[in-house]
């Protein structure tokens, strides 16, 4: 078994490779254990902040803590995310999330890993993307 006590693993900005805007990514389990392929951390998005577009191998998990925020599937409108929402993302499917423009948006993310990847980070989404235009 591996304990992980909270307050013992240090929070990470989120990358600006990956995101837009100041986001902060709390690891729960971010080292894969075979033959386990999951991986998981709570993510949290200040007002404007979001993800670049992006995929997944396996697909995504999120269950949303706190806030309100917003997430769009590429071709779909943008959708409204609260407290208590979890959203599943196929395999392959091109999508971003993140907080609104006026609120904060945390985020539980679970994903697994196919031959030690989990993510493929993709272009920034634009300004009007990000607004719904």
């Amino acid at each position: 078994m591996i304990l992980n006590r909270n307050g013992t693993r240090a929070s990470i900005p989120g990358p600006s490779d990956w995101f837009v805007g100041a986001v902060r990514i709390d690891p729960i389990h971010m080292e894969q254990q075979e033959p386990s392929r999951i991986t998981s951390a709570l993510v949290t998005f200040e007002p404007g902040a979001r993800t670049n577009w992006h995929t997944h191998p396996l697909g995504q998990l999120l269950i949303v803590t706190a806030g309100r925020g917003w997430t769009q599937c590429e071709g779909e409108a943008r959708v409204e995310v609260n407290a208590g929402d979890t959203i599943w993302c196929p395999p392959g499917h091109k999508h971003w999330h993140g907080a609104t423009s006026s609120t904060g948006m945390s985020h539980i993310a679970v994903q697994e890993m196919l031959d030690r990847k989990n993510v493929d980070w993709l272009e920034p989404v634009t300004d009007a993307q990000y607004k719904g235009e």
